[in-house]
């Protein structure tokens, strides 16, 4: 059932909410501009850690987040089968086209039939479009919102519709951002050459981001996903491809949307590796910013911000200990993968010397007796006894390496972010959006 509020309603809500939620800049209720942001996976769990991770040792002054700030409401992310929980899929053709699904649709209803989404109808405005990612730009998230398939699976055929499909002799997206190369081929012929042939500037690495100066333009900077931001050269990816977005978007006269994408939260969450989440959880906190930013600048400009659902079933305290030691965590400066992969690259002998290169804690005898235990069982038992060893010293608790059904937030700022407050289902986001554009 809609909690839809008349805005009398809304607005006496806001001064109540006023200790939680920032007051977004004088605007008008129609927003010029939206920028929807997901933080993949990023549950209720995800963001309190986040505030004590930057407050650091317990008894430190804790400050509110940008999270935190422009908190809002909560949503709920049920899909339309029998399960209460989840996946990516169904629940970015929730929050993209205002419809349940099940899980693994991307843009299709129960029936398999194609549901059209906030991002077609604005391309049928006459806006400009966009998505960024820091997963493989055709990922469930963002396919969810462009493409129409029965499965998430369907890598090659979503990419094909990002090229063809057409609204208005257009095609769906003006601006793409993130990883995917192997999904948009550069040989004669392929994806990417058609693509340049519809006049789409094209950049293959982060490192010529700035060379970006025009739309239409495709940015694919790594062959899948790109690196975890903990393991990554340049670990505020997703911050520098929101720069150039919003830089590249606004110099349009029409209006924007903007889908941005903090893919890998989730996948750390998957993990069960809390130092991997809290570093994509500042890369996405920063772009957060930056996008808060823009508004401040463009006050006819809405922004919102949600997940798709919880991963992990994280929790800040375990073990029957009532301690969470986020200084523990910031000492790790690798997700598990290549940590483990560094420690098998060395004899059993060295595994503490090895561990040394990139955590800043030193083992225990326990800790490195395990590690030594499970070294010689294989890169899977050993990738176990590493993430064992910082969930243990933290108190970081997980209950399973899948989502969960947990209610998400829901943050909003600038024109119409009053729509967003309270408790909502996931598709009435969506609504809510298209409802303030009149469509």
């Amino acid at each position: 059932m809609s909690i839809y509020r008349p805005l009398s309603a809304v607005a006496a809500a806001l001064a109540l909410l006023s200790g939680c939620a920032s007051q977004a800049p004088a605007a008008p209720e129609t927003p010029k501009n939206i920028i929807f942001m997901i933080g993949d996976g990023m549950g209720p769990a995800f963001t309190t850690g986040y505030r004590y991770y930057l407050a650091g040792e317990a008894g430190s002054e804790v400050t509110p987040t940008v999270f935190d700030q422009l908190l809002v409401g909560m949503a709920a992310t049920y899909p339309d089968d029998n399960t209460w929980v989840t996946d990516s899929a169904a629940s970015a053709t929730a929050l993209a086209a205002g419809v349940k699904s099940y899980n693994g649709a991307i843009g299709v209803d129960g029936q398999k039939l194609p549901v059209e989404g906030i991002l077609a109808k604005a391309r049928k405005q006459g806006w400009s479009t966009g998505v960024v990612a820091t997963s493989q730009v055709n990922h469930a998230t963002p396919a969810g919102f462009v493409a129409h398939v029965a499965s998430r699976k369907m890598y090659d055929a979503i990419a094909e519709q990002y090229v063809q499909q057409r609204i208005a002799d257009n095609t769906m997206l003006d601006l793409i951002l993130g990883g995917g190369q192997r999904y948009f081929s550069r040989d004669p012929g392929g994806l990417a050459e058609q693509m340049a042939e519809q006049g789409y500037q094209q950049i293959w690495s982060m490192e010529d981001l700035s060379q970006l100066n025009q739309l239409p333009a495709m940015g694919l900077v790594a062959d899948v996903a790109l690196p975890h931001a903990i393991d990554s050269d340049q670990p505020e990816r997703l911050v520098a491809m929101t720069d150039k977005a919003l830089s590249l978007m606004s110099s349009q006269e029409q209006g924007f949307f903007l889908l941005v994408e903090g893919s890998q939260i989730d996948w750390c969450g998957h993990a069960n590796d809390i130092a991997c989440a809290m570093a994509e959880m500042h890369d996405f906190a920063g772009a957060v910013e930056r996008a808060k930013a823009f508004v401040d600048a463009n006050p006819d400009t809405l922004l919102v911000i949600t997940a798709d659902h919880s991963t992990g079933g994280l929790t800040l305290g375990a073990n029957r200990v009532y301690e969470w030691k986020p200084e523990v965590i910031a000492q790790v400066h690798a997700s598990v993968v290549p940590l483990t992969k560094s420690l098998l690259a060395a004899p059993v002998t060295e595994l503490s010397a090895r561990w040394s290169e990139k955590v800043d804690f030193a083992l225990t005898d326990t800790e490195l007796a395990a590690l030594q235990k499970a070294y010689g069982e294989g890169d899977s038992q050993l990738g176990r006894a590493v993430l064992k060893v910082i969930n243990d010293r933290s108190f970081t608790g997980w209950t399973t390496g899948g989502h969960t059904a947990v209610d998400v937030p829901v943050m909003a700022y600038g024109a119409g972010a009053e729509a967003f407050i309270g408790y909502q289902d996931n598709i009435e986001i969506p609504q809510r959006m298209m409802s303030l554009m009149g469509w």
